[in-house]
Parts: structure tokens; sequence; C-alpha cells
């Protein structure tokens, strides 16, 4: 059995709720700031793997940010409802007729980085719990 090091996401979780008013309207920014970047990047992504035969696959992802206590969440990627938007998961995850692009998983890979360092700077302007 491992143990795994959880310090730093009590941290967190301990500056956050102290600081609540201030941290919500902050984490919420952030959160749609990296989405908004991941939707971005997947758009970017899926332009270069779609082929002329998805042309219009790219132009069906998006994003929609929802409040949450302490934040927000958020959900990226193809809308079902656009032109093209139904091959989200055929061209992301491939088929075994097609290999899988990745595009979207490419491009939350590429912005955790950045996310995590927001992250870290916002607990780090609250201070410690």
């Amino acid at each position: 059995m491992s143990d795994i090091d959880v310090r730093e996401l009590v941290q967190l979780a301990a500056v956050l709720q102290e600081n609540l008013a201030e941290a919500e309207p902050q984490m919420a920014a952030i959160v749609t700031r990296g989405a908004l970047n991941v939707k971005n990047a997947w758009r970017a992504n899926a332009i270069v793997t779609a082929g002329r035969h998805a042309r219009r696959y790219p132009y069906s992802i998006g994003y929609d940010v929802t409040p949450i206590p302490g934040g927000a969440t958020a959900e990226i990627g193809p809308d079902k409802g656009k032109v093209q938007g139904p091959l989200g998961n055929l061209l992301e995850f491939g088929s075994s007729n097609n290999p899988p692009h990745n595009d979207g998983g490419r491009a939350l890979l590429a912005e955790a980085p950045a996310f995590e360092a927001h992250v870290a700077a916002l607990v780090q302007r609250l201070g410690p719990a």
C-alpha cells in the first residue's frame, strides 16, 4: 500500500475556506480562463487532425462554466447540436477503423501546468490558513 501526500490539498482547502468570499470569484476566473485555453487549444489541434471529412468539427468545440461553492466547474468539448459535433467521440477516442486523435486530451495536458500555477498563486496570495 502506498501513502499519498495530500498536505497541499488540505492546505488549499483550508485557505479557500478561510477566504471563501475572496477566493470563490478568483477560482471561478481561473477555471474560466483555463476552460477557454483548453477549448482554443483543442480547436487548434482538431483543425490539424480533423481532415477533409470533418472540416466543421473543430468549430463545434466550446465550453460551459458552472459556478459551484468555492469556484466553478467547466465542461469542454464538442457540442453535439452543432455541425459535426456528434463526431467528437469518434475523433477523440477513435474506433476499430480510426485511431484516436486525442485533441482534447493533449489540450488539457498542455493547460494543466498553467492552471496549477494560477491556483498555487491564488493560495499564496490568500496566505496560509
